[in-house]
């Protein structure tokens, strides 16, 4: 192989963060306690739907010198962590994960897309490199017209007064929400039903195959869906079916959900196990109706245990890494990090729906149930 071709590591699908997050718009044109001004406003404005943070720099020197690597201070009405080095920037990242939206100060760091703020006192002429994704124009009191030198940057954006609250705040709501994932589906075929002792993905509930009825299901929906399988399951399985064999093998649907994820890691995937032939569309509308893309997850809570399940549930993109974190620490179960999770947790509207089937008398009792 010629040395130009040689690759030494695997190309892995990244997901689209920027420094902070997902979805990180800095403020920048202005004096730094205007922009704190305006971030007040925008996370008061964003964080009843959305989980928001703030990136600011602090002009004052630390009273003293801190002496532990990190210290932990639990501050009653939030808690705080110090620490004494620097994150890099694969750190800062995880610390960010759960946010949907991080609006930065501009003045000190950078992010991915920017508010622009025309202000006499802070002019934008020296930080044009910083500005690479414009999403809107604020002008302070007294300015009429953006600077001809943003002329070219600005064409097209809408243009908003300081003292015009509600306008720039809709605005930003508005394109949150526009960045809300998409949902994928993901029929879980690939366990080993040693209970079942056949293949419960291949067993027939209404018609065909319940892995095929499963997909059919989804993808009626308008959700592009793939099924869940093990290597060697391959020819065995409906060749009408778009596959996701599992990379991460003998983790069970953790695994699974981790094939995923590597697939597409700005999907929220909507993950179905092959042993819940009660399921209804009724159910499966109204999990995707009640859907909370602000959290980790958006899970039923099952009527025989009062957990989470964790195989009829929406996982967000933010999960990815949380179930990576889970496994790190040796558990590869997904109903536990569920469990110890931010989650939307939902009463399903049938419980039966939610009724699994795992040993050969229960397929023919369910199989006896759904035909009458």
């Amino acid at each position: 192989m010629d040395q130009m071709d040689h690759q030494k590591h695997t190309k892995l699908k990244r997901p689209a963060i920027g420094d902070y997050g997902r979805n990180e718009v800095a403020l920048l044109g202005t004096p730094c306690g205007k922009i704190k001004q305006l971030a007040g406003k925008l996370v008061e404005a964003l964080r009843e739907h959305w989980s928001v943070a703030f990136v600011d720099a602090d002009h004052k020197a630390a009273e003293t010198q801190q002496a532990s690597l990190l210290h932990f201070t639990d501050k009653i009405s939030y808690r705080r962590f110090d620490y004494l080095s620097q994150p890099n920037n694969y750190q800062v990242k995880k610390y960010f994960n759960e946010c949907d939206a991080i609006i930065v100060n501009g003045n000190h760091f950078k992010a991915a897309h920017q508010i622009l703020i025309i202000d006499p006192k802070k002019p934008l002429d020296r930080k044009l490199e910083r500005i690479t994704h414009p999403l809107m124009v604020i002008l302070t009191e007294g300015v009429e017209q953006i600077p001809d030198y943003l002329q070219h940057l600005t064409e097209g954006l809408p243009v908003f007064q300081w003292n015009e609250q509600q306008g720039p705040v809709q605005f930003l709501s508005t394109w949150v929400e526009s960045r809300r994932p998409t949902i994928k589906g993901l029929v879980l075929a690939g366990g080993r039903s040693q209970r079942m002792q056949q293949d419960k993905g291949s067993l027939n509930y209404h018609g065909r195959s319940q892995r095929a009825h499963l997909f059919d299901q989804m993808t009626e929906r308008g959700i592009p869906t793939w099924v869940s399988c093990r290597a060697d399951q391959v020819k065995t399985i409906e060749d009408d079916l778009p596959l996701l064999q599992d990379s991460f093998v003998d983790l069970g649907p953790m695994g699974a959900l981790l094939t995923a994820f590597r697939h597409d890691p700005d999907a929220a995937w909507l993950a179905v196990a092959c042993d819940l032939p009660y399921l209804t569309a009724e159910t499966l509308d109204y999990l995707i109706a009640n859907r909370d893309a602000s959290k980790q997850a958006t899970a039923f809570q099952s009527p025989f245990d009062e957990f989470p399940e964790p195989l009829i549930t929406i996982w967000e993109p933010k999960s990815y890494l949380t179930l990576f974190e889970f496994l790190s620490q040796g558990y590869s179960c997904p109903r536990k990090a569920l469990i110890n999770s931010n989650i939307a947790l939902l009463n399903a509207p049938r419980p039966k729906d939610l009724s699994n089937i795992n040993h050969p008398h229960e397929y023919q009792e369910a199989i006896k149930d759904l035909q009458q």
